[in-house]
C-alpha cells in the first residue's frame, strides 16, 4: 500500500471499499495547481455531456488579483490530472498560456451551444474532442 492509498483510506468511514469516484460537488472548489504546486485557480463547475454522461470540461476560476479581472476558463477534462499528494487537479500551463486561453468573464455566461467556440477551446489545448469528429 502506498502512502497516498493509506491517506485516502484513513479519510473514509470504516467499512467502505476504496474507489475512484467523487461527487461533483466535491470537485467544485478543488484547487488547480501546476506540477510545481503553485496554485492557478479552482474548479468553478463541471460541464457534463448529457448524451454520454462524460465530463467534458472543468471550468477554472482564474485571476481576480493584481489588477486581473476574474475569468472562467473552460479546460477540457482530459487535460487535468488529479494529484493525491497535492489534493488538487494539475495542469501544466504557463502564465502566458492561461492569459491567452479562451475564457469568459466571471459575470457572463458561456454559450455552450456554440460548437465553434468549443472547437477553438479544444484546438487551443490540443485536446481530443469529447463529441467525436
Amino acid at each position: 500500500m502506498t502512502m497516498h492509498t493509506a491517506e485516502v483510506q484513513t479519510r473514509r468511514p470504516s467499512g467502505l471499499k476504496p474507489h475512484t469516484l467523487i461527487a461533483s460537488d466535491r470537485v467544485e472548489g478543488t484547487p488547480v495547481r501546476r506540477p510545481n504546486g503553485e496554485k492557478i485557480g479552482a474548479i468553478q463547475r463541471l460541464m457534463i455531456d448529457k448524451l454520454s454522461g462524460n465530463v467534458a470540461y472543468a471550468v477554472l476560476s482564474f485571476g481576480g488579483f493584481l489588477g486581473m479581472e476574474k475569468k472562467h476558463l473552460p479546460i477540457p477534462w482530459t487535460r487535468l490530472k488529479y494529484d493525491l499528494a497535492q489534493e488538487a487537479y494539475q495542469v501544466d500551463l504557463t502564465d502566458e498560456e492561461l492569459t491567452r486561453a479562451p475564457a469568459y468573464e466571471a459575470d457572463e455566461e458561456f454559450d455552450w451551444g456554440d460548437r465553434s467556440q468549443e472547437i477553438v477551446i479544444h484546438h487551443y489545448y490540443k485536446a481530443p474532442r469529447y463529441w467525436g469528429v
